[in-house]
Parts: structure tokens; sequence; C-alpha cells
């Protein structure tokens, strides 16, 4: 179709009124954010695997538990790094707190109740943001809807008005009706298809963390890690 068409999209919001064109700019923006989220989540999860794949190819591979840590790289945003230094900070923290409520845990059930926390923060920091990609996938083909119907009512009074139902009085109200259909589902259907992507990512990455701090709590439970297949050496015991 020709922008310089009589029914183009040019022509269609033209002569559109306010609720259409109201609509359709904030559909745009919905497209705008959901693209948005899913570009950032995209790029944090790819960091992410990246940092997963250190874990196993140099964390469990160091000497000492400090050149491990290191080998992680910077704690800010990298959920494995986090985990680990809480890991041992859980560990200090019993140890040095006799006294308190806590110690009447044993090490085991403390180690484990903090790794838990642990593991939810970065979940959560993981989920930031999907439940915009949500929003705008379950909303948007209803708000394109609703321009459909305002469309379809406009044509009404044309024809209502003119006392005929011809092309050229029609033609306007429901061209508007099918564009604010088709950018419904133009917005809404990459925002949930992104949605299950990220969130099948996301489960994967935190079973991950779930087999890393498992690994965490038998090295700082028994002193050494627990592996069936993974013939790396054994960190140092105790080292901090």
């Amino acid at each position: 179709m020709s922008v310089n068409s009589p029914y183009g999209i040019a022509s269609l919001w033209a002569q559109g009124d306010w609720v259409i064109k109201t609509i359709a700019i904030l559909l745009l923006i919905m497209s705008v954010l959901s693209w948005t989220v899913m570009a950032v989540k995209a790029v944090q999860l790819m960091r992410q695997r990246r940092r997963a794949r250190m874990v196993s190819e140099q964390f469990w591979h160091a000497q000492s538990f400090d050149q491990a840590l290191s080998a992680l790289g910077d704690a800010r945003r990298n959920p494995f790094r986090q985990l680990a230094e809480e890991a041992r900070s859980a560990v200090e923290h019993h140890a040095q707190h006799r006294g308190d409520l806590h110690a009447q845990l044993n090490i085991s059930d403390w180690l484990t109740s903090c790794l838990r926390r642990a593991i939810e923060n970065a979940t959560a920091q993981l989920q930031a943001g999907l439940a915009v990609l949500a929003t705008i996938g379950s909303t948007a083909p209803f708000i394109g809807l609703f321009g459909t119907v305002w469309g379809i009512y406009h044509a009404l009074i044309a024809i209502g008005v003119s006392g005929q139902a011809s092309i050229d009085k029609v033609a306007g109200p429901v061209g508007e009706a099918v564009v604010m259909t088709a950018f419904g589902l133009f917005v809404a259907i990459p925002a949930v298809m992104g949605y299950n992507a990220l969130t099948r990512a996301n489960k994967a990455l935190v079973m991950g963390l779930s087999s890393f701090a498992h690994d965490l709590h038998a090295y700082f439970i028994t002193g050494s890690r627990l592996r069936s297949r993974d013939s790396a050496p054994r960190l140092a015991v105790g080292a901090h």
C-alpha cells in the first residue's frame, strides 16, 4: 500500500481522532518497552551463562577459595560470586556468634538457610522486568481490540449519517479498526514469546545456581565438593 494512498497508514493517521492516535502511541510505547526489556535481559543472560561456565571451568580448579572467587570476576550482578561469598560469610558468622539464637542451629542447617535466601534473591533479580513483558503480552491485544471497536463505531456513524454503506464512507474507519487489531498483535506476540524464552532461560540458570549452592554446602561442611564425574582437584579446606 502506497504511503500517499488515501487508504495508507499516513492517511489513516491523519483521519484518526484523538482516541485512535492515543491507542497507537500507547501501543508504540509498549512495543519499544518490550523490545528494550528483551534486549537487556538477553544480554544479562549471556553474561550469566558465561559466569556459569567459569564455575565449572575455573572455580573448582582453583587452589584456594580466594583464588576461586577471583576467577568469577566482579561481584556486581554476579549471582555465582554472590552465592560463594554468602556461603563463606554464613560460616564465619556462625562461628563468630556462638551466643546468638541462630547458633542453636547446626552449621549445616544455617548454611542451607543462607544459601536458599541468596538463591531467592538471585532469582528475583533474574526475573526483574519479566512482569513488564507479561503485562504487555496480555494487555496489548485488548488495547488493539478497543481501537478496533472504536473504528467500527466510526464506520457505523458514517453509514448512519450518509444513509448508505458505500466504500468511501466506511473505508477509513474500517481501516483504522484493522490496523489497530494488527498493531495490538504485533506488540503482544513478541512480548509473549520473549517472556516464555527468558523464563525458560532463567529456570536453567537457577538450576545451575542450585547445583553450585549444593557444591558450596558440601565444601564448607565436609571439606570437599560433591561430584560424580568431575576429577578436578579439591579446594583447600578452610582457605579464606
